[in-house]
């Protein structure tokens, strides 16, 4: 029995950022969707977020009584966008007074735009 072992140095064809993301040609950069959960995993949303590309803003009203400090916001970014800072769990929207930002970084990783998000709760 006769065992033929290769070995195939690997280099990456394409080049990847240190989250081990696809680094590509694509300048695009902006937010297409955003949701924001409450600790239950259910929408606090009242309606639609509304989203300003031109002015890198993310309007969102949330229901009247929602824990301001215990959501989870999820963000829908052009094809191979990335989001900095990394949302890893619940983010604490309580401040109003100094809004949160985050910034989509591009697929090219050579534009950075940041949105700010914009919290308003329902009147009861």
């Amino acid at each position: 029995m006769l065992a033929l072992v290769v070995w195939v140095g690997c280099t990456p064809e394409f080049p990847v950022d240190e989250d081990g993301l696809l680094i590509t040609e694509r300048a695009e950069c902006y937010v297409s969707n955003f949701e924001l959960l409450g600790p239950d995993f259910q929408t606090v949303r009242t309606k639609n977020a509304e989203i300003d590309t031109v002015a890198q803003t993310i309007n969102v009203e949330v229901f009247y009584g929602t824990d301001l400090r215990n959501l989870y916001p999820q963000f829908s970014l052009v094809t191979d966008a990335k989001l900095d800072p990394k949302i890893t769990g619940k983010v604490d929207f309580s401040d109003r007074v100094n809004p949160k930002t985050y910034t989509v970084v591009s697929g090219n990783r050579k534009v950075r735009k940041p949105y700010t998000v914009n919290i308003t709760v329902q009147k009861p």
